[in-house]
């Protein structure tokens, strides 16, 4: 009996013990210890911030393209590794219904996860982003070991008039505008949760981080022409890792999507978001520039639509000359590449007159292309734009045939039609070794390797 007794001391001392270690696993992580005030946040757009004794107090009377606030990681970066959630209590202050997306944002060129909802005046609804979220084919959006910032975007609820899909849970439709104040505040911002441990995909890409420094190897840096200053209008700048300067090396140019928040992409349309480049060379061989689009009465990139398109198109060839006559670029190989808004850019901006369509070599174009109606890109404009490509080739990605194939025949190229089976509006798939990037890279290296006729 004693022996017995002592066995079950033993064995339920063992189930405490697993218990309190199971309780340490999952006990919240508070994402706010290093702020102290106001000075501590982030990028601000918009809106008024106040983070006091653990409260992050937002407000706006109105803003054009979205209000947010950025909670940036501590030095060092946060590692979410063994949770399974970001969570944090709004509330809305104000008397006016506000749509909320809480952002988890990934560090090297990971894509963000979100949490979206409209919040009624007055209430408060828990937000969780799910750090473990894949992409329709399984592919994780985030490394939880590497998240760079927490971003809370505020947005106007826009009146529903599809009852199904507001029957069937569809997330909330929000406007980019702001038109009434609004107000909330942030609370018990945590990360929750146990998870098992995180796999990462092989021969996944991480990114080079955009600096304020001098362009070098391997570095990916803003870029600016002497006219612009040092705090003007800039490029995204990417020397390879193998870079010679006295080599020449091919350049591959890449327009951004447009800014664009919804629950299935985060997209800020600035020139940091270019990774296509990146994903398609691999860091090496080539030098990649990551356009802005451009309105010359700004000094800041245009982060939706087209700027000025003239603006944009001259732009891109200064940049394409300095980087030539600086950088070793290789004016015989220069590819021209764009995702979304981007991909319509390579006919729209890339062929919009003789100058500008004379520096391609080919094209790369994903889940749009020139042609499809957006923003001004009509298919007569693109048929007559088309005539203007001098290249060799063009490589689609997720672009169905049927759409564009009139005007790639007016273009007398080859061109390569893939399906990057990712199943979502997202670059993600060109820092994967999935099929379609395999091929894509296979293609560029194919296509600068050939001479000119």
């Amino acid at each position: 009996m004693n022996l017995y007794i002592a066995h079950a001391m033993k064995s339920l001392l063992l189930a405490v013990f697993l218990h309190c270690v199971t309780l340490q696993a999952v006990e919240p992580v508070t994402l706010t210890r290093h702020l102290h005030g106001n000075a501590d946040l982030g990028e601000q757009r918009d809106l008024q911030a106040d983070w006091r004794d653990g409260v992050l107090k937002l407000s706006t009377a109105g803003a054009e393209l979205h209000a947010w606030a950025v909670i940036n990681a501590p030095k060092g970066g946060w590692d979410f590794g063994t949770h399974g959630t970001i969570n944090a209590d709004i509330a809305n202050t104000g008397d006016n219904p506000v749509g909320i997306m809480l952002w988890v944002v990934g560090d090297h060129g990971w894509e963000a996860v979100t949490d979206t909802a409209v919040v009624a005046p007055h209430q408060t609804r828990t937000f969780s982003c799910n750090l473990r979220e894949t992409f329709p084919d399984g592919t994780p959006k985030l490394n939880p070991h590497a998240i760079k910032q927490i971003q809370v975007i505020l947005s106007e609820p826009a009146v529903s008039r599809d009852k199904q899909a507001d029957a069937a849970g569809a997330p909330p439709r929000l406007l980019a505008r702001i038109t009434k104040p609004v107000s909330i505040e942030v609370r018990k911002l945590a990360a929750h949760g146990d998870a098992p441990p995180w796999t990462r995909p092989e021969g996944r890409l991480n990114v080079p981080n955009v600096q304020e420094d001098a362009p070098a190897p391997g570095k990916r840096v803003r870029y600016r022409l002497p006219v612009d200053g040092p705090a003007g209008l800039y490029c995204v700048l990417n020397l390879p890792e193998n870079w010679n300067a006295n080599a020449k090396h091919p350049v591959v140019v890449e327009f951004p999507g447009n800014l664009f928040f919804t629950p299935g992409c985060y997209s800020t349309g600035l020139p940091e978001q270019c990774v296509m480049g990146y994903g398609m060379t691999k860091g090496k061989d080539a030098i990649c520039l990551g356009m802005p689009f451009v309105n010359r009465l700004s000094p800041r990139p245009v982060e939706s639509g087209w700027g000025n398109a003239d603006d944009t198109a001259q732009y891109a060839v200064q940049m394409v000359d300095e980087v030539c006559a600086k950088f070793g670029g290789d004016r015989q190989n220069i590819v021209l590449t764009g995702f979304s808004r981007g991909a319509i850019a390579c006919g729209y901006i890339g062929l919009r007159n003789p100058q500008i369509a004379s520096l391609w070599k080919g094209f790369h174009a994903c889940q749009h292309y020139d042609g499809d109606g957006w923003n001004g890109a009509t298919m007569p404009g693109a048929l007559e734009r088309a005539a203007r490509f001098q290249g060799q080739a063009v490589f689609q990605t997720d672009n169905p045939e049927s759409k564009f194939r009139e005007v790639m025949n007016v273009m007398k190229t080859n061109v390569t039609w893939v399906k990057s089976c990712l199943g979502a509006h997202s670059t993600a798939m060109f820092l994967e070794d999935r099929p379609s990037t395999q091929k894509l890279r296979e293609w560029f290296s194919q296509l600068v390797a050939r001479p000119q006729p």
